[in-house]
């Protein structure tokens, strides 16, 4: 035994160990492979020429034809030998199961789990040995010396090798790591190579959950969740808080409904500013859009004639049917904001100004057209039965959930399943893709535009939603709150990196955090004060992670 302890195993006495159960498994794994050769791996190997022929272009189809009935014959006799030897094969890998059961565990896997908790605590009384012997040989180098620069000089190497002592720690607690993990997975090796990949959940289960402790790492794992953590607590508290000021519990199916519904509009805006944030952009304009796409639906959806004008003209819709203005709403809405982004797109892509220069211009723009030419007043209510129309509500459930449901499925096959989604990754993760034969200008204009459209689709919704009460000013700040969603999505700043599913997860923090301080009456302004630290550790974790990457 080595070290003079009797759990811990030399890498002989491990061998040893596996040996009896290597010969027995291995015996019949040669058995079954002998039984497979001329059955499932024939087949296997017929299967994947037929394959290949089916793709291959430089033969007739005639030619391919009767090449595969020669296969086809021959897959035939594969096919019944493989049959002929499946029930023998079955009883085989049954009884290396079950030896496996009987053995693996209690002869082989837990005395070298035994030995690896015992090389770990062996390994830490090491390293604290190195380390009182380093403090004495330093204390006693220091007692030698008095020059200044000597002594500095003394320090730096001490310290030197105090990190070079915790180096060969953690190299001998991954090696002690990787030698428990190597014994652990190999009972999975070997029914693998027994039941040709085939396992049942419970191992996959298991596989899974061994392979997520080997690679957990505890500061990677609170880069990445850290915030979130926080924001459980906070979300907790303000739960347990809630019924002692208020009465009443925060987590009733009618206020996570709230929530939902509330989420909804912004989802779209979020959705939009996310390939934004991926191109390593931003948009300060969307507080701006929503407040443009309001009015302008409104005034669309007027209940009756407007009351206000636009650069002095009443409009009157009332002459239309009501089907006709909720899209002529949406198409206006779409129009006005893809226009808009378009224009700031165009400058980012050609002159390569940050999208913060042009989408500031855009919000101004947006913002002094919109104010100016409505005077800045509320245009008041739309028709009352639009909203039964487009989000009714269905024994309660607010229908305007599933249309942010939809725009959630539709731009993660955008971003995932489509060569305009592989490209935004591509030019966010390296903005000289070009070299790539990818087209910079198309995919930043082609991203603009799309957060146009769904900045479109969120004001006409939201407009809907609130029933009217379009002006100039709705939505300011919305911005804020929808790239902070992204942000603490795990959408970086650094560009390329980031997931539809991290977005839809911020955007229902933040509308769920807003939504319960509301509850407990916190005034705006403080709420903007926890939005704010929100963004801050958010941005600071996101730049960590890109350091640590790098």
């Amino acid at each position: 035994m080595a070290n003079g302890n009797s759990k811990v195993l030399t890498a002989e006495q491990e061998m040893e160990l596996l040996a009896p159960i290597k010969d027995y498994v291995g015996k019949i794994q040669t058995e079954i492979d002998s039984l497979r050769e001329d059955g499932t791996d024939k087949v296997v190997s017929i299967q994947n020429v037929m394959d290949g022929l089916k793709r291959d272009k430089s033969r007739t189809k005639s030619e391919k034809d009767a090449e595969i009935a020669k296969l086809q014959e021959t897959l035939g006799k594969a096919k019944a030998v493989e049959a002929q030897n499946k029930d023998k094969i079955s009883k085989l890998i049954a009884d290396a199961e079950k030896y496996l059961n009987a053995h693996f565990d209690k002869e082989y896997y837990q005395p070298v789990k035994e030995s690896c908790e015992q090389e770990k605590v062996l390994a830490k009384e090491k390293y604290k040995e190195d380390v009182a012997r380093l403090e004495k040989e330093h204390q006693q180098n220091l007692s030698k010396l008095s020059d200044h620069q000597e002594i500095k000089d003394e320090k730096y190497v001490h310290k030197n090798r105090l990190f070079d002592a915790k180096m060969e720690l953690q190299k001998n607690l991954q090696q002690i790591k990787d030698r428990r993990h190597a014994a652990f997975s190999y009972r999975y090796h070997l029914i693998d190579l027994l039941r040709m990949s085939k396992f049942t959940f419970g191992e996959t289960m298991a596989q899974r959950w061994e392979n997520y402790k080997y690679t957990f790492n505890r500061r990677s794992f609170l880069l990445q969740n850290g915030l979130y953590i926080a924001i459980l607590l906070i979300f907790i508290i303000l739960c347990i808080i809630t019924p002692m000021i208020k009465g009443s519990p925060l987590l009733t199916y009618n206020n996570v409904l709230n929530i939902l519904q509330q989420a909804s509009p912004r989802m779209f805006l979020a959705l939009g500013v996310a390939a934004l944030i991926l191109l390593a952009g931003t948009d300060l304009s969307i507080g701006r859009m929503v407040g443009m796409g309001m009015t302008t639906a409104t005034i669309i959806m007027h209940q009756g004639i407007n009351t206000g004008g636009v650069f002095g003209h009443i409009f009157d819709f009332t002459t239309m049917p009501i089907a006709l203005r909720i899209v002529l709403a949406l198409v206006a809405c779409v129009v006005l904001c893809t226009f808009f982004t378009a224009i700031a797109g165009f400058f980012t892509a050609k002159f390569k100004m940050h999208p913060f220069i042009s989408t500031m211009a855009n919000m101004l723009v947006i913002f002094g057209l919109v104010t100016y030419a409505t005077k800045g007043v509320s245009f008041g209510a739309i028709e009352p039965t639009i909203p039964n129309m487009i989000i009714p509500k269905i024994n309660g459930f607010p229908t305007i959930i599933l249309w942010a449901v939809a725009a959630i499925a539709i731009v993660w096959f955008i971003w995932n399943k489509t060569t305009f989604g592989k490209n935004l990754y591509a030019v966010g993760g390296n903005p000289e893709a070009a070299v790539s034969g990818i087209s910079v200008f198309a995919v930043t204009v082609g991203a603009f535009v799309l957060a146009g459209i769904l900045y479109g689709f969120g004001s006409w919704l939201e407009c809907i939603r609130m029933v009217g009460s379009g002006s100039a000013a709705y939505g300011q700040g919305w911005e804020m709150d929808a790239i902070a969603a992204c942000v603490v999505g795990g959408v970086s700043f650094t560009g390329g990196i980031g997931k539809i599913s991290g977005v839809v997860v911020g955007v229902f923090i933040f509308t769920a955090l807003t939504y319960s301080l509301t509850i407990l009456g916190i005034d705006t302004n403080l709420q903007f004060v926890f939005s704010g630290i929100i963004i801050l550790v958010a941005v600071t974790l996101d730049c960590l992670k890109y350091v640590q990457k790098k």
